[in-house]
């Protein structure tokens, strides 16, 4: 197909897709729409930003202008599921914007982060289209707000992303509840064999699209990784800003603190930047978003939770300041860029932690990313047994050796100042080693005598002790003084006065 007037679409669709300088479907569409205005299940396997929304809108749109049915109350005749509000009011747009000319279309967006009242209310009459995420819609089913027993229509986007934000179990929940006479279009950027089996249990005789290879990077994404110590990070992101020439980028962190802790990074260096994830208001998301699409906010940092739902143009970079440890987030994320034919640069930062994500996303998407060495110090190494605040009171040795080789070194060595070492020598400071110390607080009466340190062996894991005394610059072998304590007074004795 070279045209979109090639599928026989009806002239209201043709004209608001004139209206939008929609000439030649994508891959994805030309595939799509002939088997999904046949009828057919259909599984779509497309990277994000080749046009998988239109590839199922439009024939739905052709469905619902051919055969013109007042929806029943509280239900819906097409039911479109997708893991986060932003997508599904992108999505919802989609629609409105492709049926602009098909008088009357009622759609409605049911997302969380608002009001449930007004979504009640729209849902009260029925409507033609649906647009939800799956939380939201069983919250509108548990308070009977919505019917989807006349369902003709179910589609999932970004299905993959569901799996990964736990949503799996509320899709079966839902499906459970639709009609077995049904349409399904299934669409993900990837399919891992979850999905694989998800889409076993809800297509029948599907078709499958498939318009690349399965996780498969934009080609037009200039590919870079920066080996870089974390504390460089913040520093390294604001060279990028200066030096690089951007129309747009956005940041991607792995945790909503992160996220707003970079923001705060770039303020101070004279960045104008804002964060975009879950723990934002709805509103304050939306606001957000329309700032960075028009341009006034040039850098968005997000998570990945908002990796599927920004659909914006002109995005020229993207930033994986933390990589992500699903290595398929890192194809969604890089998506982000390139959109429409247009090229773009996805940079990502590597400390020595984040070694091993970075291996499961080359081993993904099955190339080797270019990279180059920023960092400055080495791997920190774990750390021997530390000896130490020194053996002036015991408690200082048994700090560090604590820390070094474990809770029961630590306290046999701090507490007694000796040579009691592990759990199993914890009470040797008490009473086997030479029993220094009264528990009852009786002070030491008389020095009994000196002895050289003698080292132990290292069986279950004990240091050797001789260097216990260098904490505080003492030399190695210095004699130990062992006090003996005064002794038991026999029972009933009384001292003079």
């Amino acid at each position: 197909m070279t045209s979109f007037h090639d599928f026989g679409l009806a002239e209201p669709i043709t004209r608001a897709l004139a209206a939008e300088n929609y000439i030649t479907p994508t891959p994805i569409q030309a595939q799509t729409i002939p088997l999904a205005m046949s009828g057919r299940d259909v599984i779509g396997i497309a990277q994000t930003g080749t046009g998988k929304t239109a590839a199922f809108a439009l024939p739905i749109l052709e469905r619902i202008l051919a055969k013109r049915v007042r929806p029943e109350r509280k239900g819906c005749r097409v039911l479109v599921l997708s893991p986060t509000r932003e997508l599904s009011g992108q999505i919802a747009d989609s629609f409105r914007t492709y049926g602009k000319n098909i008088r009357p279309l009622a759609i409605t967006l049911a997302i969380g982060g608002v009001p449930i009242n007004r979504q009640i209310r729209d849902m009260s009459h029925g409507v033609e289209v649906l647009v939800a995420t799956p939380g939201r819609l069983l919250d509108l089913v548990d308070q009977r707000a919505v019917r989807l027993d006349k369902v003709e229509v179910l589609v999932l986007d970004e299905a993959d992303r569901m799996l990964d934000m736990g949503f799996i179990h509320d899709i079966k929940k839902v499906v459970a509840m639709l009609p077995k006479e049904r349409q399904t279009l299934f669409f993900s950027a990837t399919m891992p064999q979850e999905i694989t089996r998800l889409a076993d249990q809800m297509l029948q005789n599907p078709a499958r699209v498939a318009v690349t290879p399965q996780a498969s990077t934009v080609d037009r994404v200039d590919q870079r990784i920066i080996h870089i110590d974390k504390a460089a990070k913040p520093a390294l992101l604001a060279e990028i800003l200066k030096t690089e020439k951007i129309d747009r980028v956005l940041v991607f962190t792995r945790t909503k603190h992160g996220a707003d802790k970079v923001v705060r990074g770039l303020l101070k260096s004279g960045f104008k930047a804002d964060a975009i994830h879950g723990n934002k208001s709805q509103n304050y998301r939306e606001r957000s978003l329309a700032a960075f699409r028009d341009g006034s906010v040039r850098t968005l940092v997000a998570t990945d939770i908002a990796a599927r739902g920004i659909d914006v143009d002109g995005v020229s970079h993207v930033i994986n300041y933390d990589l992500p440890n699903i290595p398929e987030s890192y194809v969604h994320r890089i998506g982000r860029t390139a959109r429409a034919g247009a090229e773009g640069i996805a940079i990502s930062f590597c400390d020595h932690e984040e070694a091993a994500y970075l291996r499961d996303i080359e081993r993904l998407i099955r190339q080797t990313i270019p990279s180059t060495d920023r960092r400055t110090g080495q791997r920190p190494a774990s750390q021997p047994a530390a000896h130490g605040k020194g053996n002036g009171n015991g408690n200082g040795n048994g700090k560090g050796n604590g820390k070094g080789n474990g809770r029961g070194e630590g306290r046999g060595n701090g507490r007694n100042g000796h040579n009691g070492h592990g759990k199993n020598q914890r009470n040797n400071g008490r009473r086997d080693n030479n029993q220094h110390r009264d528990q009852r607080g009786n002070r030491p009466a008389q020095l009994a005598s000196t002895q050289p340190i003698k080292p132990q062996g290292h069986a279950q894991g004990h240091a050797p002790v001789a260097a216990h005394n260098n904490a505080k610059g003492e030399p190695a072998g210095l004699e130990t003084v062992t006090f003996m304590r005064e002794p038991r007074r026999q029972a009933g004795h009384r001292a003079p006065r």
